[in-house]
């Protein structure tokens, strides 16, 4: 087969399904509607969010397998991968320093897409025959939209997730981590692959209860330790800073000149790349973070949801934040290799690093956290391939999808991947379609259903007793407690309509 004539061809099909005419208007549409149609949720109840996923953690006394902060730091694993790395390089590397705006346009009204998302994930979870929460878009598109639309989108949308998770959320990522370690500390990629494989499996035989233990613990420091390395190196040059803000905000609306090796570039290949790259990032819209989501503790699909939108808020606004200021201040997206063409995306933000911290020490970073967030995206979809694979071939498939997953690092770690990289792009556009047009049609229940909840709990304090007695009666209610109780059947459905 002639792979290279494949790489071209699931290239050309990415680049279409990810370009200005196809997926960046719905994405941005999508968030601009549930925007307006929530009420600007992301901006007047982000507080409340952090306060009950980061400082209280948990919704005490409430069905599900891990806590809110639990279910909160396994979707970021998912998320906060290369994509905060490599992505946010690659970005301003072809759309220049404006990319970087419509990254965080992206997030923002992502963080309404996000919501949506979650609250659907825990509404229209079920309960499987090993007493586990199993919920997502494979679910909700089914359950939530009546007749054969529904369950085309639900089936559409498992099938996707399953090949994207062994694309983006495993082959890649082991890739990553073995190429960085080899070129940083010369450890052989077979060597890397062989513990990075047994890791997985470790973590993966205990399932979502195993992974919210390990993310609970690993993700806040990795992310505290990539964030901290920057954030000297943006104070070191704080006289850089304003100008950099002034560049982000005027190139966003004009596009870059060429400087060096970098090719000029239009306002339209800024929005392109910043919001492909955005969405790559963090995810909102696909869908995947209901999948966690919908594990978590909670008394209220309201609750959980506040908690999920504030995973968008970390990644962008703060990561990627950091990243994209950091390449810019430094000035390294200027910088040219002998050739004279700009430095590859891959190596930016390394470089970037090693100029604003002293001796070695910025290499180290880049490279560690890499490393740290490729292996965090690793267990976090291999939880969202195996809920998928559930909801295809049943809970008796998910101790094989363990298995195969984790062997398949080793592949990931040892083989080049073009192909692999290019199909990853076309799964996670397919992915994020059905899910996009589910929250569209389900926007009318989730708006609803939302200002009923925050009319009588503005600052989630309420006690599970106190939800019970202002959601009584509410259409639904009911049938998301029967089918939110352990050992209770993955057939309950709720009357459809009460769901639109």
């Amino acid at each position: 087969m002639d792979w290279e004539a494949v790489e071209t061809f699931l290239g050309d099909i990415g680049s279409f399904i990810w370009g200005p005419f196809f997926l960046i208007p719905l994405l941005l549409g999508t968030g601009i509607y549930l925007t307006i149609r929530l009420g600007g949720i992301q901006f007047i109840r982000l507080w409340a969010g952090l306060d009950l996923g980061i400082l209280r953690r948990k919704d005490a006394g409430s069905e599900g397998d891990i806590s809110q902060f639990q279910a909160l730091t396994t979707a970021l694993a998912a998320t906060v991968g290369t994509g905060n790395i490599v992505g946010v390089a690659t970005a301003i590397g072809i759309g220049g320093p404006g990319a970087l705006f419509w990254m965080w346009v992206t997030g923002v009204l992502g963080m309404a897409s996000k919501y949506t998302e979650a609250y659907l994930g825990v509404r229209f979870r079920t309960t499987d025959e090993a007493g586990e929460k199993s919920g997502g878009p494979q679910f909700y598109l089914q359950r939530g939209i009546k007749g054969p639309l529904g369950k085309i989108l639900g089936l559409s949308f498992a099938i996707f997730a399953v090949l994207a998770c062994f694309g983006i959320g495993n082959m890649t990522q082991g890739n990553s981590i073995a190429q960085n370690l080899d070129h940083s500390f010369s450890i052989p990629t077979w060597v890397t692959g062989l513990i990075l494989t047994i890791a997985t499996m470790i973590v993966l035989v205990g399932g979502i209860k195993s992974i919210g233990k390990v993310t609970a613990g690993f993700v806040p420091i990795m992310i505290i330790f990539y964030v901290l390395g920057a954030l000297y190196i943006l104070i070191a040059n704080i006289g850089q800073v304003p100008a950099a803000f002034a560049q982000i905000f005027t190139e966003a609306f004009t596009g870059t000149s060429a400087v060096g090796g970098f090719a000029g570039s239009a306002i339209i290949i800024a929005v392109q790349y910043g919001v492909a790259r955005g969405i790559f990032s963090n995810e909102s819209g696909m869908g995947s973070a209901a999948i966690a989501a919908a594990a978590a503790q909670t008394s209220h699909p309201v609750r959980q949801g506040l908690v999920s939108m504030t995973q968008t808020f970390i990644d962008t606004i703060i990561v990627v934040s950091c990243t994209g200021l950091v390449i810019i201040t430094t000035g390294v997206w200027k910088q040219t290799d002998e050739s004279g063409e700009q430095i590859s995306a891959a190596i930016m933000t390394g470089e970037a690093f090693t100029h604003g911290l002293p001796g070695t020490w910025g290499h180290w970073i880049v490279t560690i956290g890499l490393v740290m967030f490729a292996y965090s995206t690793i267990l976090g979809w291999a939880y969202y391939g195996e809920r998928n694979i559930e909801r295809l071939f049943g809970r008796g498939a998910v101790m094989p999808f363990r298995v195969l997953f984790s062997a398949v690092v080793f592949v990931g770690c040892t083989v080049q991947l073009g192909v692999v990289w290019n199909f990853s792009d076309v799964m996670n556009g397919l992915m994020a379609f059905p899910n996009l047009i589910g929250l569209l049609l389900l926007s009318g229940l989730v708006a609803r259903e939302t200002r009923h909840y925050l009319k009588h709990d503005p600052k989630l304090v309420a006690t599970k007793e106190e939800v019970e007695s202002f959601m009584a009666g509410r259409p639904g209610w009911q049938e998301w407690k029967d089918g939110d109780v352990r050992g209770s059947s993955a057939t309950v459905r709720a009357p459809e309509d009460d769901l639109v």
